[in-house]
């Protein structure tokens, strides 16, 4: 069985791809917050920004699904903000990455990242996500070269979903409505939607795909209706 080493797969977009994946991958979940385990699904507590990260042999998937919605005026924004958030976004997928990075080699290893449609356009009161998120984007392409026939790298950019990240923007019935009536496509992304996406960036079907980035964001990013 195929090894996927997943980090936040606690909650979220995180545990909807373990949903996903577990009756096809041993399952490795680093996450502050632990999950239940079985024969196919290992817990390791630890926070990755502070703790080692346990070692591994050999994998063939690796998913950084750790982001952060920090939505304030630049005015409101102080330079501690810009740090977090990019030490949430961009430092702990570098240091996970490079902890596991031959581990990847040896499996011919696929990674995914995840983004933001607020580094597709401007949004208001993002500044310190986007500047995270698109930051994130360059180290995909650039790791996605630097490793082309070793490991891939891709990068999933959603709209607003569905999990407890964004419950203090969907807590209500009007605010759903809103933000739903935002999009094109009508919709709030399901976290499932995400998970499908990034079973198939893993897996061989998409073994001709590297350094891209896949919005899923309800039409948000390119229609005008």
């Amino acid at each position: 069985m195929k090894k996927l080493v997943i980090i936040g797969g606690s909650k979220g977009i995180g545990q909807a791809i373990i949903n996903a994946l577990k009756d096809t991958y041993s399952i490795i979940n680093i996450s502050r917050t632990g999950i239940e385990t079985s024969s196919t699904i290992t817990q390791h507590t630890l926070d990755v920004l502070e703790d080692d990260l346990p070692e591994i042999d050999s994998i063939d998937a690796l998913v950084y699904c750790p982001g952060s919605i920090n939505l304030k005026a630049l005015s409101r924004l102080e330079i501690d903000d810009f740090k977090n958030d990019f030490n949430i976004n961009v430092l702990g997928a570098i240091k996970t990455i490079k902890h596991y990075e031959k581990a990847l080699i040896e499996g011919h290893g696929s990674v995914v990242l995840f983004s933001s449609v607020a580094t597709q356009m401007g949004m208001p009161f993002h500044a310190s996500i986007a500047t995270s998120k698109a930051a994130l984007e360059g180290l995909t392409k650039s790791l996605a070269a630097e490793y082309a026939t070793k490991i891939r790298f891709n990068i999933i950019a959603p709209t607003i979903t569905d999990t407890p990240l964004a419950s203090r923007l969907l807590r209500n019935e009007k605010q759903r409505e809103t933000m739903s009536e935002r999009h094109p496509l009508k919709s709030i992304l399901d976290p499932n939607e995400v998970a499908a996406l990034t079973k198939y960036l893993l897996s061989s079907d998409a073994k001709s795909i590297s350094g891209q980035t896949f919005p899923i964001d309800a039409g948000i990013t390119s229609l005008k209706l």
